[in-house]
Protein backbone atom coordinates (compact mmCIF):
# COMPACT_ATOMS: atom_id res chain seq x y z
CA UNK A 1 0.00 0.00 0.00
CA UNK A 2 2.78 2.12 0.72
CA UNK A 3 3.86 2.51 -3.07
CA UNK A 4 0.37 3.33 -4.00
CA UNK A 5 0.07 6.17 -1.65
CA UNK A 6 4.00 6.95 -2.84
CA UNK A 7 2.82 7.42 -6.07
CA UNK A 8 0.03 9.12 -5.58
CA UNK A 9 2.01 12.26 -3.49
CA UNK A 10 4.64 11.95 -6.02
CA UNK A 11 2.44 12.80 -8.71
CA UNK A 12 1.26 15.46 -6.53
CA UNK A 13 4.79 17.19 -6.37
CA UNK A 14 5.17 16.38 -10.18
CA UNK A 15 2.04 18.71 -11.16
CA UNK A 16 2.93 21.41 -8.32
CA UNK A 17 6.58 21.65 -10.13
CA UNK A 18 4.93 21.90 -13.41
CA UNK A 19 2.66 25.03 -12.10
CA UNK A 20 6.20 26.49 -9.55
CA UNK A 21 9.05 28.17 -10.76
CA UNK A 22 10.83 27.48 -7.70
CA UNK A 23 14.19 25.56 -6.63
CA UNK A 24 12.79 22.18 -7.14
CA UNK A 25 14.77 20.62 -3.97
CA UNK A 26 13.34 23.32 -2.20
CA UNK A 27 10.04 22.95 -3.03
CA UNK A 28 10.73 18.92 -2.19
CA UNK A 29 11.71 19.73 0.67
CA UNK A 30 8.88 21.68 1.51
CA UNK A 31 6.38 18.83 0.55
CA UNK A 32 7.72 16.28 2.70
CA UNK A 33 7.62 18.92 5.98
CA UNK A 34 3.97 20.15 5.25
CA UNK A 35 3.10 16.19 4.69
CA UNK A 36 4.60 15.20 7.58
CA UNK A 37 1.58 12.68 8.33
CA UNK A 38 2.22 10.19 5.17
CA UNK A 39 3.80 7.60 7.44
CA UNK A 40 3.22 5.39 4.69
CA UNK A 41 5.43 6.89 2.22
CA UNK A 42 8.08 5.21 0.87
CA UNK A 43 10.35 8.03 1.09
CA UNK A 44 13.78 6.34 -1.33
CA UNK A 45 11.16 5.17 -3.98
CA UNK A 46 9.24 8.90 -3.47
CA UNK A 47 13.25 10.99 -4.07
CA UNK A 48 13.93 8.08 -6.63
CA UNK A 49 10.70 8.42 -8.66
CA UNK A 50 10.86 12.83 -8.28
CA UNK A 51 14.68 13.17 -8.97
CA UNK A 52 14.39 10.05 -11.83
CA UNK A 53 11.72 11.98 -13.82
CA UNK A 54 13.65 15.80 -13.48
CA UNK A 55 16.43 13.95 -14.51
CA UNK A 56 15.55 12.67 -17.69
CA UNK A 57 12.46 15.11 -18.07
CA UNK A 58 13.49 15.44 -21.79
CA UNK A 59 13.17 11.70 -22.57
CA UNK A 60 10.43 11.07 -20.75
CA UNK A 61 8.76 14.02 -22.20
CA UNK A 62 9.91 12.93 -25.97
CA UNK A 63 8.23 9.19 -25.11
CA UNK A 64 4.84 11.06 -24.01
CA UNK A 65 5.38 13.19 -27.11
CA UNK A 66 5.97 10.48 -30.13
CA UNK A 67 3.38 8.40 -28.43
CA UNK A 68 0.17 10.58 -28.13
CA UNK A 69 -0.18 11.31 -32.10
CA UNK A 70 -2.29 14.69 -32.38
CA UNK A 71 -1.23 16.00 -28.77
CA UNK A 72 1.31 18.65 -28.22
CA UNK A 73 2.51 18.62 -24.57
CA UNK A 74 1.48 21.85 -23.50
CA UNK A 75 -1.96 21.18 -24.40
CA UNK A 76 -2.14 18.20 -22.37
CA UNK A 77 -3.81 18.98 -19.04
CA UNK A 78 -1.10 19.18 -16.41
CA UNK A 79 -1.92 16.21 -14.47
CA UNK A 80 -2.40 13.88 -16.92
CA UNK A 81 1.37 15.07 -18.05
CA UNK A 82 2.60 14.30 -14.15
CA UNK A 83 0.83 10.99 -14.23
CA UNK A 84 2.62 9.97 -17.61
CA UNK A 85 5.67 10.97 -16.55
CA UNK A 86 6.05 9.49 -13.15
CA UNK A 87 4.59 6.14 -15.56
CA UNK A 88 6.85 6.20 -17.88
CA UNK A 89 9.87 6.71 -15.59
CA UNK A 90 8.86 3.48 -14.04
CA UNK A 91 8.28 1.62 -17.34
CA UNK A 92 11.63 2.85 -18.30
CA UNK A 93 13.96 2.94 -15.36
CA UNK A 94 12.66 0.94 -12.53
CA UNK A 95 13.12 -2.85 -13.70
CA UNK A 96 11.52 -4.16 -10.84
CA UNK A 97 8.55 -2.73 -11.05
CA UNK A 98 6.14 -5.10 -13.53
CA UNK A 99 4.88 -2.79 -16.49
CA UNK A 100 1.33 -3.71 -16.03
CA UNK A 101 1.73 -2.34 -12.12
CA UNK A 102 3.05 0.68 -13.47
CA UNK A 103 0.43 1.45 -16.16
CA UNK A 104 -2.51 0.07 -13.93
CA UNK A 105 -1.23 2.80 -11.11
CA UNK A 106 -1.14 5.68 -13.59
CA UNK A 107 -4.66 4.99 -14.64
CA UNK A 108 -6.29 4.57 -11.33
CA UNK A 109 -4.22 7.97 -10.38
CA UNK A 110 -6.14 9.67 -14.02
CA UNK A 111 -9.33 8.09 -12.36
CA UNK A 112 -9.18 9.71 -9.56
CA UNK A 113 -7.60 13.18 -10.07
CA UNK A 114 -7.82 13.31 -14.48
CA UNK A 115 -10.92 14.00 -16.84
CA UNK A 116 -13.33 11.77 -17.83
CA UNK A 117 -11.39 10.77 -20.58
CA UNK A 118 -8.05 10.62 -18.99
CA UNK A 119 -7.57 7.18 -18.14
CA UNK A 120 -7.70 5.98 -21.90
CA UNK A 121 -5.47 8.31 -23.08
CA UNK A 122 -3.03 7.83 -20.72
CA UNK A 123 -3.75 3.88 -20.71
CA UNK A 124 -3.38 4.16 -24.42
CA UNK A 125 -0.19 6.46 -24.66
CA UNK A 126 1.48 4.41 -21.58
CA UNK A 127 0.34 1.14 -23.66
CA UNK A 128 2.21 2.05 -26.92
CA UNK A 129 5.49 3.26 -24.86
CA UNK A 130 5.42 0.06 -23.36
CA UNK A 131 5.21 -1.60 -26.60
CA UNK A 132 8.19 0.32 -28.12
CA UNK A 133 10.69 0.30 -24.99
CA UNK A 134 10.21 -3.97 -25.00
CA UNK A 135 10.90 -4.27 -29.06
CA UNK A 136 13.67 -1.55 -28.09
CA UNK A 137 14.49 -4.26 -25.28
CA UNK A 138 13.80 -6.94 -27.66
CA UNK A 139 16.54 -6.22 -30.55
Amino acid sequence: MSRRITRENAMKLLYQIQLRDDDIEEQIRMFLEENEDLENLDREFFLDVIHGVIDHKEEIDNLIQVNSIGWRLERMPKVDLAIMRLAVYELKYRKDIPVNVSINEAVELAKKYGTDQSKNFINGVLGKIAAGLKADEEQ
